[in-house]
């Protein structure tokens, strides 16, 4: 673990570069575009999902 000491700040930049990456990929992602292009897909209904039924 005597590396660790010395070579720490190479193992934060790494993170913080993986960090803003994912960052960077969701903000590209369009949820919207993904729905419309697939409009055959239905969500899976669950049991709790009926609000009218809910007091």
């Amino acid at each position: 673990m005597e590396w660790l000491k010395d070579y720490w700040w190479i193992i934060l930049i790494i993170i913080i570069g993986i960090f803003i990456n994912t960052i960077k990929a969701l903000n590209r992602l369009n949820f919207k575009s993904y729905i419309q292009k697939r409009k055959g897909i239905k969500p899976i209904p669950y049991e709790d999902d009926d609000w009218s039924k809910k007091s």
